[in-house]
């Protein structure tokens, strides 16, 4: 499973990085969570969270996304901020680049600032 994952995430930073984002650190991890790609642009620093559905059965990449990992991003991003201080004068935002297998295509659905 965590190699399938890895897969999606690999191809969601070469997407990013392709769309002028540069990578800070990947699978940022605390005891609330972990955070899959932290990447930069010219003004923000960008908390990434890559999702992947083999199946639309319980609703697409995008939906499974509820609110508890959103509160667990943020804490997790939150930790960050206090570990690497020189990036906590940027302003943030939580991106989600979601991947649906029943689409038959490898092109991500890039939602920028998903949620506060």
């Amino acid at each position: 499973m965590r190699d399938t994952g890895q897969h999606w995430e690999n191809l969601a930073e070469q997407f990013l990085v392709e769309q002028g984002l540069k990578l800070i650190t990947r699978n940022f991890s605390t005891k609330v969570g972990e955070i899959d790609l932290i990447m930069r642009d010219e003004q923000h620093v960008t908390f990434v969270e890559v999702r992947y559905r083999r199946t639309s059965r319980f609703g697409g990449a995008i939906d499974s996304i509820t609110a508890g990992k959103q509160r667990r991003l943020m804490r997790c991003a939150e930790v960050f901020l206090i570990r690497n201080r020189n990036w906590a004068r940027y302003p943030c935002r939580f991106d989600v680049i979601a991947y649906d297998a029943c689409n038959s295509s490898t092109e991500p659905q890039w939602v920028r600032a998903a949620f506060e």
